[in-house]
């Protein structure tokens, strides 16, 4: 039968070497570092995307200005999905509005999934005039901030993690290289009583 006695390497005995001391404590801080150390991370990285993503946000915001157009032309019967773009912008089609003394303009831009000829859509568009998708809302932003603090918490558990396993690879070298210069030591005792 198997015994596990806990918190052996705390405790003084003739087996316990240096190694395992130093084992025990390295063991601690990786403890701490995972319970208190990783959270903490991903908690400043996520602060940190927060504050960059509301300034992109707020940039965004200036560079681009929303319309009200009508969607003029025809529409593709199969809409393409679109690849990395939200689904409330899902195509591009021509629209028209009209601009306070300077009559009325069309332009290529994005329109809302669903969206027919005749229809009356929000659209947005740069100082150029280009059509461009809408400025990231707070949900956006959010959705950022805490995707960067959980990547930030993951990559510090890991590195935590990868630590800790060259860590006890290395105290596990030195723990056989005691064991070895104890055995030279009494090794030939007991070789020497069998014979």
């Amino acid at each position: 039968m198997r015994t596990r006695v806990h918190g052996w390497r705390w405790r003084q005995n003739p087996l316990r070497r240096r190694s395992d001391m130093v084992e025990a404590w390295i063991a601690l801080v990786v403890a701490v570092l995972l319970c208190a150390g990783a959270p903490l991370a991903g908690a400043v990285a996520g602060l940190w995307a927060h504050g960059q993503a509301r300034a992109v946000a707020l940039a965004e915001r200036a560079e681009r200005h929303r319309v009200r157009a009508v969607v003029v032309g025809t529409v593709p019967e199969q809409l393409p999905s679109v690849q990395g773009g939200d689904a409330d912008h899902a195509y591009q089609a021509d629209v028209r509005w009209t601009v306070p003394g300077r009559g009325a303009r069309t332009a290529l831009a994005r329109v809302p999934a669903g969206a027919r000829g005749g229809d009356v859509v929000d659209v947005w568009f740069d100082r150029q005039g280009h059509g461009v998708a809408p400025p990231p809302n707070e949900v956006a932003v959010w959705q950022h901030t805490v995707t960067v603090g959980l990547c930030g918490a993951g990559g510090a558990a890991a590195v935590v993690l990868l630590g800790h396993g060259i860590v006890r690879r290395v105290a596990l070298r030195h723990r056989l290289a005691e064991w070895e210069q104890e055995w030279a030591r009494t090794g030939p005792d007991w070789t020497r009583r069998r014979a």
